[in-house]
């Protein structure tokens, strides 16, 4: 019996052998091949397990068949040479001067100014007739927003309300640390206001057309978000205009508080912004940048990433002012951990100052990922220039918009007008270009929590292919009343890296750029792919920011998102009925009167209460 098992092993190997290398181009090769070295023994544990990790990769998809979508894409740069970009650097220009004329008013100018504003949208307000007139929107062009979510809501009659005047910082005051601004002034007109006083929000979003207005009402990150929380953390007061038209202020423990929570990620939706006090910093005339580089799997990359910030042993003193990573492949990443530095400082002898602001320097992304030959560095960065140093190249997103605009002959000649401003690339695309950039282009951020960075960074590998991904770490407070968004109940107690008592770290994994099966060629179903991260997200206790394309449905968004705060400040300040809800006003696709009315009727009746 024991020779007859002899000879059928010998004999199975044989047959295996001759089937793998006669089917070497089958489709189930990979799995022949597993089956045969396990039968030589050619293959160890440790090496049997990586193997099994291969076929879990990105699957091959079949080749997609062109469009002419696809060629107009292909030389969209003709569009955005010679018309994006003199426009957008036109508009810069009319932009900066506007903020000159403003610096130039005194406060008190500007605090009148914005009082006869208010009083202008209250008495505009008053003016609705609520049987007649549709629901209020501000008078925001749709192609204006800086968000890739197509503001289709406005398709349907509305009511306008005009907010294009509330573009002034009020006051900053350096006593209490807090600055006082309208919701238009954006994170450009802010930063060349503080930065010169060694000042500066707690939290500054990198590129500069990003607003306060939006990042409130929206979603706002930074570098510094770990020691800070998002954008709207930092916010100490709310000035906003009711649907009934009365000016209300709301700060965390007056008669408002309520209100202070639901305000963020409402979209607009339970009144008007009309100014905000928000927490102001000292800071230094330098960002001292260490770059590291990481290497490994992913989970590898992850862990890196987490000690970068996040020391095992909670020893305050280690965590830097700012802190950002970039992962570049699946097996390569690169870590900046930055501390404010003085002028003093940065100019020592043997110090390198890195002025990356220049129009010529080397988009940013792909000088930190010089990093990955050279090894560990270190170099000094201006803070201004340092809070704005993805805004030139717009992260890696100016790669796919002028394929050639990263090499130093176009950066030295014409470096000068980029960015392409975000609004006039969305003008000039039609109905097929923007369902094109749907299916095939990911711009999407997963808010997960720190510990589960590495599942998402797999996640992404496995079902989008999108490389670089961008790493932000940021807290999620524990508020004294639920918000839309919040921390996994009882994290406190789990005691896991990077945590605290009163807020459980989470990290942004910031998905941009064009899936690899698009830059293959291959089939790709874009709108699939974020209903499967949506989904995961769900199942995670992560969240995903309104400004992007979203697939959810209204139980699933109430499943994603808390809603009884939100619910509740709508129907006490009255906005069911005058503006949109949150869900559908971030629902893809086109809105009609008809459909407007009928979400306002479900919402009514309360209809996210459906959710499990």
């Amino acid at each position: 019996m024991g020779n007859h098992l002899v000879l059928f092993n010998k004999y199975k190997r044989i047959m295996l052998l001759t089937f793998f290398l006669f089917y070497k181009d089958n489709p189930f090769s990979p799995f022949i091949h597993f089956h045969f070295c396990i039968s030589f023994g050619f293959l160890s544990k440790e090496r049997n397990l990586k193997v099994m990790a291969d076929l879990k990769a990105p699957l091959v998809r079949p080749k997609r068949k062109k469009t002419w979508v696809d060629y107009f894409v292909k030389f969209r740069w003709i569009i955005v040479i010679f018309v994006v970009l003199p426009i957008s650097a036109t508009l810069y220009f009319l932009i900066y001067l506007g903020d000159m004329y403003s610096e130039s008013k005194s406060y008190e100018q500007r605090r009148k100014e914005h009082d006869e504003n208010v009083l202008k949208v209250i008495k505009r307000l008053k003016q609705r007739n609520a049987a007649k007139d549709g629901l209020v929107c501000t008078a925001r062009k749709p192609w204006i927003a800086v968000g890739m979510r197509n503001v289709d809501y406005k398709r349907a009659r509305h009511f306008e309300v005009d907010l294009g005047e509330f573009r002034n910082i009020l006051e900053i005051n350096k006593e209490k640390m807090i600055a006082r601004v309208e919701p238009l002034v954006n994170m450009g007109q802010i930063s060349r206001a503080t930065v010169p006083m060694n000042l500066s929000l707690a939290v500054v979003a990198e590129l500069d057309d990003l607003t306060v207005g939006g990042l409130i009402n929206g979603y706002g990150i930074e570098g510094s978000s770990h020691l800070y929380g998002l954008f709207a953390d930092t916010v100490e007061a709310y000035e906003i205009v009711l649907a009934g038209g009365e000016l209300v202020r709301a700060t965390r423990d007056n008669e408002y508080s309520d209100l202070f929570y639901a305000i963020p990620w409402s979209q607009g939706t339970l009144g008007l912004l009309v100014a905000a006090e928000i927490r102001l910093i000292p800071v230094k005339e330098y960002m001292r940048l260490t770059y590291i580089p990481v290497k490994g799997d992913l989970q590898a990359l992850a862990q890196g990433y987490m000690d970068s910030f996040a020391p095992k042993d909670g020893d305050e003193s280690k965590i830097p002012d700012f802190v950002e990573g970039m992962v570049y492949n699946p097996t390569e990443g690169v870590m900046m951990v930055g501390t404010y530095a003085s002028k003093a400082e940065a100019k020592k002898k043997g110090n390198k100052i890195n002025n990356v602001g220049w129009w010529f320097k080397p988009w940013f992304y792909q000088h930190a990922q010089t990093a990955l030959k050279k090894g560990q560095f270190v170099e000094y960065i201006p803070t201004r220039e340092y809070y704005h140093r993805h805004t030139r190249c717009l992260y890696w997103e100016g790669k796919l918009i002028l394929p050639f605009g990263d090499q130093f002959w176009f950066r030295f000649l014409l470096g000068w007008l980029m960015p392409p401003k975000v609004s006039l690339l969305k003008a000039t695309q039609g109905e097929a270009i923007r369902n094109y950039y749907h299916d095939m282009h990911v711009i999407q951020d997963m808010l997960v929590p720190l510990y589960k960075v590495g599942d998402a960074l797999e996640w992404v590998h496995n079902e989008m292919e999108v490389y670089p991904i961008w790493l932000c770490p940021h807290k999620l407070y524990k508020a004294p009343i639920k918000q839309q968004i919040y921390p996994e109940p009882g994290f406190e107690y789990e005691k896991r890296q990077g945590d605290t008592d009163d807020a459980q770290m989470y990290t942004d994994v910031g998905v941009y750029y064009a899936p690899g099966p698009v830059l293959r060629g291959e089939e790709f179903d874009g709108s699939e792919a974020v209903r499967k991260m949506e989904k995961w997200l769900i199942g995670n206790h992560g969240f995903q920011p309104q400004y992007a394309v979203s697939e959810l449905d209204e139980k699933s968004f109430w499943r994603m998102f808390d809603g009884d705060l939100y619910e509740h400040c709508r129907k006490k300040y009255r906005a069911v009925g005058t503006f949109m809800s949150v869900y559908y006003k971030s629902k893809k696709g086109r809105k009609t009167e008809k459909e407007v009315r009928e979400a306002e009727q479900a919402h009514l009746e309360t209809a996210y209460a459906e959710a499990d």
